[in-house]
């Protein structure tokens, strides 16, 4: 089944000897650079463009053409590579095209050496660039992955090759120039076309032809179009991408609605993406009827960023419009007070029917101006359920409760995923409605699970010893989640427990094998964990601060760390406190991540010390409780925490796998 790639969505490939084939619809050159561990390419010998078109592993065109087939022998590549960017430009030569913009959008294909297709790309919203790399080739934990990249340059091929790392890359575009204008390759003939059923190229009505395709050629290429024979070779990417996705936080919030309006989906994190997603097969949207809801259709580069922003559009949308029914209901109540004075003001209606009539008149148009706002408000809760509906089955593992099936088919994943599902959240008008309540990795606060009353008392959970077993089970779903995204030995899970008190609530954790060590009891355990953690945060520390990376202690453990304290503040004395504090404060910037479980009325003993510690935490709390407020429209959201469904296994089979992956070799 082929993967249709969006801008920075990767897949993995398991063939070793592949075709990357281009199909542009307009001459276009070709070319690939091979980069090392650090992203760079060593010079012109690792690059491959129609003058030099063959390196071990690869060959690319060697003179514009319409379609290109360049070949892959992922096996061949030397160890020093690890990365190959797939290039490709417009040739610098009268009566050619002179940007992207200009042409039909090009379509790129990785393929086995059957024409089967492993996963396929579009390259969209490209205008003024003339040269693009159009995807990546890298290695991964022993294997090779492909990127859609789609990252154009309007300098052409030498500032590509410049931002490449190339020294000479001007002279080097050049010679590409100029092996392209005096046809230095040789000539083969064009394949045949593919079938329509097979055609993947940009539906378009009236694509351009290339020289192959009985269309004249550009001036300043000679002969007809070819496509390479075959010949092998990939790249690494790097993981990240140059630009980062978008920040919900940064969007600029849409004017509240007037009461009674349907909801605004045209703000910024819900339009359409930049690279659009396929063409929808749902039929088409009858007059009057809301549009039909489609999971991961806000803007993103990959699916998962997609989704992310989908659901922070949701969440908007369920602030916006239920502050438009509080507003327009606020507005009926004071224009009914308003109207019962003006009665109650006049002696000759303060009695008899006259007074009556008015007053049951004042009632009535109350009532009309509520029902509207309330019928506003339960059509844009339907649209945003059935949209719920669609999205919540379609979310990725980091994203979804533990109920969602997704969690049945759970992987180790070899990247980290942008955003971690905390828990829910809803509001009074809509108690049915959740929203995922989703925040950035790594990590940028800790987390405080309040084992302490709360404002809304839950059954079975109102005495202290049943609120702290839920807490721990809390903080336990937490630690799993965040065990079960990461790549396998990339995250590391330590547990204080002074009082052995969370044992039952530890189990899963301490039978799979998943914590970096047993939990630690007592004070000086207390101390032992505090004093290495506080310590790898001032190794990071000073290495980051002096350039010094490479520096660090080879036995020190580079991956995030998340501490569990339990009962606080039990077993700590005041030199614990502060190293507590300071790691709260320091340690999520080198990866060092503090998760508390505890009582703030019971921890009040300390006096003022410990206030900068709880307002650096995010409070989460064990049962639904009304205390998160956005700085929007300052909703109280009830908070719903991501605990497994009674009698589930899917924890202890998630940690199970975690446990596995961390024991194979890398």
């Amino acid at each position: 089944m082929t993967a249709e790639l969006v801008r920075g969505q990767n897949h993995p490939l398991s063939q070793v000897r592949l075709e990357i084939r281009v199909s542009a619809g307009t001459p276009i050159v070709a070319s690939a650079t091979l980069s090392d561990a650090d992203g760079r390419a060593r010079g012109a010998e690792w690059v491959a463009h129609p003058g030099a078109p063959t390196l071990p592993g690869l060959e690319v065109s060697r003179q514009p053409a319409a379609d290109h087939r360049l070949a892959v022998d992922l096996d061949a590549m030397p160890e020093a590579v690890h990365r190959v960017n797939v290039l490709l430009a417009l040739p610098a030569a009268a009566g050619c095209p002179a940007r992207f913009g200009a042409v039909a959008a090009p379509f790129v294909a990785v393929t086995g050496l059957d024409g089967a297709e492993v996963a396929s790309y579009t390259i969209t919203g490209l205008d003024a660039e003339s040269a693009v790399v159009a995807l990546e080739l890298y290695r991964r934990q022993g294997g090779w992955k492909v990127r859609a990249v789609g990252q154009g340059y309007a300098g052409g091929l030498a500032e590509l090759l410049t931002d490449q790392g190339l020294p000479e890359a001007h002279r080097l575009a050049g010679t590409i120039d100029e092996a392209v204008a005096r046809s230095l390759a040789r000539s083969v003939p064009a394949p045949s076309r593919r079938t329509a059923d097979g055609d993947r190229t940009r539906q378009t009505a009236a694509p351009a032809l290339g020289p192959d395709q009985g269309a004249p050629a550009c001036q300043g290429t000679s002969g007809p179009g070819s496509q390479a024979a075959s010949a092998y070779g990939p790249q690494d990417a790097r993981p990240d991408h140059p630009t980062g996705p978008v920040d919900p936080s940064a969007v600029t919030r849409p004017a509240t609605p007037t009461a009674g309006g349907p909801v605004d989906y045209s703000h910024p994190a819900r339009q359409t993406p930049a690279p659009p997603p396929p063409a929808p097969t749902a039929p088409p949207v009858l007059p009057g009827q809301p549009a039909q809801p489609v999971a991961g259709d806000a803007t993103g580069w990959s699916m998962d960023e997609r989704l992310y922003n989908q659901v922070w559009g949701m969440f908007e949308d369920l602030a916006r419009t239920t502050a438009a029914y509080r507003s327009a209901v606020d507005f009926a109540e004071s224009r009914m007070e308003k109207e019962l004075d003006q009665v109650l003001s006049d002696p000759r209606s303060r009695i008899g029917g006259q007074g009556d009539a008015a007053r049951e008149a004042a009632r009535a148009r109350h009532a009309l101006l509520v029902g509207q706002a309330r019928q506003a408000l339960d059509r844009d809760l339907a649209q945003l359920t059935a949209e719920s509906e669609v999205v919540e089955p379609a979310l990725p593992p980091a994203y979804a409760r533990w109920d969602n099936p997704v969690w049945q088919g759970y992987r180790v994943p070899m990247e980290i995923p942008m955003a971690l599902r905390l828990g829910d959240l809803r509001l009074p008008e809509s108690e049915l409605l959740r929203i995922p309540m989703l925040v950035r990795l790594p990590l940028e606060r800790g987390l405080w699970i309040d084992s302490g009353r709360t404002a809304r008392p839950h059954d079975g959970a109102t005495d202290s010893h049943a609120l702290r077993h839920l807490a721990m089970e809390t903080a336990v779903a937490l630690a799993a989640r965040l065990l079960a995204v990461y790549p396998a030995g990339e995250f590391a899970v330590h547990v204080v427990d002074p009082a052995g008190s969370g044992a039952q609530a530890l189990a899963p954790l301490v039978r799979t094998g998943v914590l970096a060590s047993p939990p630690v009891p007592g004070a000086a355990g207390v101390t032992d964990v505090l004093t290495r953690l506080t310590r790898r945060v001032d190794l990071v520390q000073m290495a980051v601060r002096g350039g010094a990376a490479d520096a660090l202690p080879p036995g020190l453990d580079t991956a995030e760390q998340l501490l569990i304290v339990n009962d606080f503040p039990h077993g700590f004395d005041d030199r614990a406190v502060t190293r507590l504090r300071y790691l709260a404060d320091e340690g999520p910037a080198v990866g060092v991540h503090l998760m508390m479980v505890a009582d703030r009325e019971e921890a009040a003993g300390y006096g003022p010390l410990l206030d900068p510690l709880w307002r650096s935490l995010l409070r989460l709390t064990p049962v639904p409780d009304d205390h998160l407020a956005d700085p929007w429209v300052g909703h109280a959201w009830t908070y719903e925490p991501p605990l497994v469904p009674p009698g589930s296994q899917v924890l202890q089979q998630v940690l199970t796998r975690v446990a596995v992956a961390r024991t194979k070799p890398a």
